[in-house]
């Protein structure tokens, strides 16, 4: 039977690393650094797949726009500091290997800068299986649909061809204001409800389940 989609656009922290934890630990420390409320653990979740100043605008809406620089260099200083112990989630290069044989085209839509992206892929050794990719710090923030349009126009993929797999309702958002399919994972950042709720084709609870999936129904 034929592929259903011919593009893969994988979200990355949560979804390919699991990260969410450091990422609010550093949101968390960055906080104190500069004397600012300490999110709760849900709420700092919450913004993971925004682009940084995005984020930080959503947490503290009531900070000058010459605030958020300061913040964001706090928030990267102490995520650089455990940066080493962000790996992927169990199955995860072995599946992507896979897809990638299978013939899938395959990019990360992601709220990371292009610096960090780039040196992710290049510390996990997954640089060599994505066609392309697309970062916060050269697009709109998700839940804008214009990361995808960018992919699928670098690709010549149509949109009823094209899945995006993500952790948040951020990145479900994203793929239904891009017009394609969506399949949620809930081993990242966004509780199941939440993820659902946005009726994606499946919500997976494990990157093992998530490449099953992608294996029989992709």
């Amino acid at each position: 039977m034929g592929k259903r989609f011919d593009l893969l656009v994988f979200d990355w922290d949560g979804t390919i690393v699991d990260s969410a934890n450091h990422i609010v630990d550093a949101l968390q420390c960055a906080c104190a650094d500069m004397n600012l409320p300490v999110p709760t653990p849900q709420r700092a979740r919450y913004i993971i797949g925004l682009g940084l100043r995005d984020a930080m605008e959503y947490l503290f809406p009531e900070m000058t726009p010459l605030d958020y620089p300061s913040l964001v260099d706090r928030y990267r200083h102490h995520y650089l500091a455990g940066d080493h112990r962000v790996v992927p989630f169990p199955g995860v290069e072995a599946g992507i290997a896979e897809l990638k044989a299978a013939g899938f085209l395959l990019a990360v839509a992601t709220g990371k800068s292009r610096a960090g992206l780039d040196r992710a892929l290049a510390d996990t050794g997954l640089e060599q299986y994505f066609d392309r990719s697309r970062c916060a710090d050269e697009s709109f923030s998700k839940p804008h649909p214009e990361m995808l349009h960018v992919l699928m126009d670098a690709l010549n993929v149509a949109p009823d061809r094209t899945l995006m797999i993500g952790d948040t309702t951020h990145d479900l958002q994203m793929a239904a204001n891009a017009g394609v399919a969506a399949l949620a994972v809930s081993y990242g950042a966004h509780a199941t409800k939440d993820l659902q709720d946005l009726k994606p084709l499946a919500c997976v609870q494990s990157c093992l389940e998530l490449m099953a999936w992608l294996r029989h129904h992709a």
